[in-house]
Parts: structure tokens; sequence; C-alpha cells
């Protein structure tokens, strides 16, 4: 009987070690979430805050989504007119909100090669010389890359889902310029991206959009109590 006593203590002293264990794993584990996320150092795990630097940039480890598909253009309106009739001002505040130059620079870049191609293009019609085709075709095809490869640092920088590939993205703006450009519109806009840093919408906050005006202490409220009765 003494022995089969000591057992049943040995094995309660074990469950009630494993338990504490248990407990200290978990508060160690929300310990460690809410400092990864109030630091801005929350990425994938199993990595180092190294590889999620250079994976991920300053923005943590959230994967965005584009707002809306590439068609969806009359989901907002404003925004698919202005990327319809002044695709240049509309390219250069993209631009501004994603910290990426001057808007007024942005933009002037932008027209001066549409317009330089649009003239081209004219020439050639009247005077039948084949080097104002070869100028405009080199100057739309210089239109297509500038934009494809913005296109690319947007959704690097961001880290939107989407195509991984730059000629994807150069892709999309010969194909559809006015839709591609209403699409990043809608999401920079929406998504109140200001400066090159993401606040996200006003009615979700999630842990990963680290800039300097969003969330900085993240607070763990314990479950409440429910009492249970047998």
């Amino acid at each position: 009987m003494g022995d089969l006593e000591k057992q049943e203590r040995n094995v309660e002293e074990e469950e009630k070690l494993l338990e504490n264990v248990a407990v200290l794993d978990f508060d160690v584990l929300c310990s460690s979430v809410a400092l990864k996320a109030s630091q801005g150092k929350w990425g994938n795990l199993g990595t180092t805050e190294e590889e999620e630097e250079e994976e991920n940039g300053v923005f943590g480890g959230v994967l965005r989504m584009w707002e809306g598909e590439l068609f969806d253009c009359f989901d907002h309106r404003r925004i698919a007119i202005e990327s319809t009739f002044c695709p240049c001002y509309r390219f250069g505040k993209n631009m501004k909100k994603a910290g990426f130059g001057s808007c007024y620079i942005q933009a002037a870049i932008y027209m001066i090669l549409a317009i330089g191609a649009f003239v081209n293009f004219i020439a050639y019609a009247v005077t039948r010389h084949h080097c104002f085709l070869y100028i405009s075709v080199f100057l739309i095809i210089s239109v297509g890359v500038y934009l494809g490869l913005f296109r690319t640092l947007i959704r690097k920088k961001f880290n939107i889902k989407g195509s991984e590939s730059s000629l994807d993205d150069c892709a999309y703006h010969f194909a559809c310029p006015c839709c591609t450009l209403s699409q990043e519109s809608r999401t920079l806009e929406m998504n109140n991206v200001q400066d090159g840093t993401w606040h996200g919408r006003g009615d979700t906050k999630c842990i990963g959009s680290f800039g300097e005006k969003c969330i900085t202490h993240l607070e763990l409220l314990p479950p409440p109590l429910v009492s249970i009765k047998s």
C-alpha cells in the first residue's frame, strides 16, 4: 500500500509540473507575440529577424491583396475617371502616396513620354517616315515598362499578393493601363497609404502594418471568466 501511494503521489506531482510548464510556455508565447508586434518585428514563424527584414522589409509579415480585380474599375468611379482621363495626375498621386518621389515630377515624366509617343505617331501618319514610328513605339514601350516597374515596387514594398514577375506587371500596363492604374489607386487610397506608410482601413487593425502613426502598443486582455456548473 505504501508503494502504491508513493506512485500516485509521483504521478500527481508530474501532472502538476506539466501543467505549470504548459502555462509557462503559453505565457512566454503571448509575451513574445506582444513584444514582436509592438516592436514591428512580427514575421513568419521559424525565421530570424534578419530574414524577416530581407523578405518583408519594414512592414512585417502581413500578406496583403490588391483592392478588387483588374477589371473592377467601377467599384470606385472617381478613381476610374481620373485613371482614364487624367492618368498622369493619377500616377503622380500614387507615387507620392507610396513614397516614390514627388507627385509633379512623376506626373511630368509620364506626360512627356505619353505626349512624345502621340506626337511621333501623328508625325508618322503625316510624313510616313518610319523613324517617327520607331520613336513612337519606343516611347510606348518605355511608358509600359516605367509604370510596370513602379507597380512591382508597390507590390514588393507593401507585400501585396500578385504575380512575382516584373514582366507581368509591365504586361498589365500594356494590355489595360487604365484598369491597372485604377487598381493600384484603389489599393493605395482605400488602405490610407500616406508618404509610403500603410495605415490600413479604418475598420480593421492588422498586426504587421508598422507605420509611424500605427498602433504602437498591443494590449493583451485575459478571457472572461465563465462559471461552469456541473
